[in-house]
């Protein structure tokens, strides 16, 4: 994952004009804002456009990123919604200038293969995390396993996560998890109320380790998995890693890069 200096990437900056999109949550505000925008840029359909305008919350965001999965399209995110920590501030002026000069970030999602009790699979893309979650009163026990060796023959919590350095910010931050720079190489793995070991508090992993998670017990203590949108119950392994054959291009003001954001996250207080 990279912060790219240049527009895209380019030599010269390029020219969006009449080939933007725009893609609103589904709030007033950013309904509204859409309106506005679409009226004074003009705009294609999503299908036609060389860059996608995502207005709303870090959920829209997602959400258009996992709809434009496969076309490696950048988006431009403008906050209408509540944290925005992957959003671009709101301001409707000059648009098409702040295009020409941002700055891309590319992502790499997480693949989760998640095998359930009736033994088949089911595999989906997370670009903020892979969580496992009890899904009764009782703890999850949960073996984790990072290429192909035990690391941990028995975890006891309300569930464990694996999350991207994009969102290392996210739900791993709530979970006391570090947070992780964008060019660092590196994922958190992250227990989400361990009761067993009672002092693990996760590990930072080489992007490119394969993570096995295995339920104990699984009858008596079922075990969900959630890969950003997709969930699936009644799990008995999860695979886990990075996926570099799909891109994801986030573009942002060249004052308020994601990996800046990343860093400046670390001395809030």
């Amino acid at each position: 994952m990279t912060d790219s200096p240049a527009p895209l990437g380019l030599s010269r900056a390029p020219d969006f004009t009449g080939r933007v999109a725009f893609l609103a949550a589904a709030t007033e505000v950013a309904m509204a804002a859409r309106a506005r925008l679409a009226a004074r840029y003009g705009e294609v359909p999503p299908e036609e456009a060389a860059v996608i305008i995502a207005l709303g919350g870090d959920g829209s965001m997602l959400e258009t990123q996992h709809r434009l999965l496969g076309r490696n399209l950048p988006v431009y995110g403008m906050n209408c919604g509540s944290v925005g920590f992957l959003m671009n501030d709101h301001r409707e002026e000059n648009l098409l200038q702040r295009l020409a000069v941002a700055q891309a970030a590319v992502l790499h999602p997480l693949r989760m293969c998640a095998t359930g009790a009736d033994g088949r699979g089911r595999e989906a893309l997370a670009i903020n995390e892979v969580s496992l979650l009890r899904e009764t009163r009782q703890a999850a026990k949960i073996r984790i396993l990072v290429d192909g060796k035990e690391r941990l023959a028995e975890l006891i919590c309300d569930g464990v996560l694996v999350s991207t350095p994009a969102g290392s910010t996210a739900y791993n931050l709530s979970a006391h998890g570090p947070i992780v720079p964008l060019n660092a190489g590196l994922f958190p793995l992250t227990p989400i109320s361990a009761f067993r070991p009672r002092r693990w508090r996760g590990a930072l992993l080489p992007s490119a380790a394969r993570v096995v998670f295995e339920i104990l017990e699984a009858d008596k203590r079922p075990v969900a998995a959630v890969a950003d949108y997709t969930e699936v119950r009644d799990i008995r392994r999860v695979e886990v890693r990075e996926d570099r054959s799909v891109s994801l291009t986030m573009l942002f003001d060249p004052d308020h890069g994601l990996s800046e954001r990343i860093i400046a996250e670390q001395f809030t207080v």
